[in-house]
């Protein structure tokens, strides 16, 4: 009898891609497994069909010569198994092995819980003053980590001795898990996927290969940190296992806030209060920086809220660039415990200022916005 097309068998175009394919074939796997039509005498003959068609299409070298030679071009004495179906198609779940290896993953097959493991990183947190942020400085650090034991060099086994294969999976790492009609592989849970045992552990780690141990480190803290930064120092992390690569520690910072002065991005800002006196007639103003003392000239008629500039007096980034400016904001302050004479000679001053609207021009135009507001509410 004449073989059936093998894409008409799985119901595809001769297009179809490799995971269309594997769908079809899943598909009619599930609909004429014998395993699942135990009463059905042809379900074993569609079965064995599809899975000649199957093994076929999803071999590139093989679907190329049966699209250019048809059933010619392969063999089907090695497609359908030869032996019958025990030999040739083989348990449910061996059927599906390549099929569920791209949804399950590892789990569906492999060893790979005894693959070397990156450690995990670390997070240290440092709160600095304003000064250490801006100019740099260097921490200690104090870090409870995992390191490699260094009695049995990461193996956990004692000195001189080795672990044992695993009697469970036999070294596979993986075991199978019966669920319903399906056979799934997992880790093994006696020794978590690494294929081996250990039988004679290491006194130091308890066979871990790791040792819990608090260690000292210096870390520098480059000028122009700000709050929420983070400094990392490579390999200082946590140890890997079964000899992994360790883990990396990150050192976040957090500036405490500052009696005089406040940082947003690389300028700093500041409020320097004036007497009454310097803000009328000018003067000098001493302005404090983080490299020192400044003197500010004032001009007369001063303002509350006037903000001088200092240049180059701010934070210096710590990716590079030029550094940000000291803003200086001017608060007049209002004498207070004047004695009598002290208000009989402010009395007799501000009868001098007869005309209010030259000498507090600002008074004059709140009171004429006021005004308007007012007119503007009249019906």
């Amino acid at each position: 009898m004449a073989k059936r097309d093998y894409y008409d068998i799985l119901g595809v175009s001769r297009t179809a891609s490799e995971t269309e394919i594997k769908r079809a074939f899943r598909a009619l796997a599930m609909k004429y497994h014998p395993d699942r039509n135990p009463d059905d005498p042809n379900a074993e003959e569609k079965f064995k069909e599809g899975k000649e068609a199957y093994d076929v299409l999803s071999d590139p070298q093989k679907r190329a010569a049966y699209d250019q030679f048809g059933h010619a071009g392969v063999d089907p004495g090695a497609a359908a198994g030869g032996g019958g179906f025990g030999a040739g198609a083989g348990s449910f779940s061996d059927i599906f092995g390549d099929i569920f290896n791209d949804i399950f993953g590892a789990a569906a097959g492999g060893r790979t819980g005894n693959r070397p493991r990156r450690g995990a990183d670390l997070r240290y947190n440092v709160e600095l003053s304003l000064e250490e942020a801006v100019f740099g400085t260097t921490v200690k650090v104090r870090v409870p980590t995992l390191v490699t034991c260094e009695a049995c060099g990461g193996s956990g086994s004692r000195a001189g001795s080795r672990p044992n294969t695993c009697p469970t999976c036999r070294g596979a790492g993986q075991v199978r898990v019966q669920q319903g009609f399906f056979t799934i592989q997992q880790t093994c849970p006696r020794c978590g996927g690494r294929g081996e045992v250990i039988t004679d552990p290491c006194p130091e780690c308890r066979g871990e290969g790791r040792v819990r141990k608090e260690k000292t480190l210096s870390a520098k803290i480059p000028p122009g940190v700000d709050t929420g930064d983070r400094i990392r120092l490579a390999g200082e992390g946590e140890a890997g296992e079964h000899g992994g690569p360790p883990g990396d520690l990150y050192v976040q910072v957090h500036v405490r806030p500052h009696p005089i002065f406040t940082r947003e991005g690389d300028d700093l800002y500041c409020e320097v209060p004036v007497s009454f006196t310097t803000a009328a007639l000018g003067g000098e103003l001493e302005v404090p920086t983080l490299d020192g003392r400044v003197k500010v000239r004032v001009p007369p008629e001063t303002q509350t809220g006037k903000v001088f500039r200092l240049r180059g007096k701010g934070v210096k980034p710590v990716r590079g660039g030029p550094p940000g400016d000291q803003l200086v904001r001017v608060v007049v302050e209002t004498p207070v415990n004047l004695t009598a004479r002290q208000k009989e000679l402010l009395r007799e001053f501000e009868k001098t200022l007869q005309n209010g609207d030259k000498h507090s021009p600002q008074a004059k135009s709140w009171l004429d916005k006021v005004k308007d507001f007012f007119e503007d509410m009249k019906f």
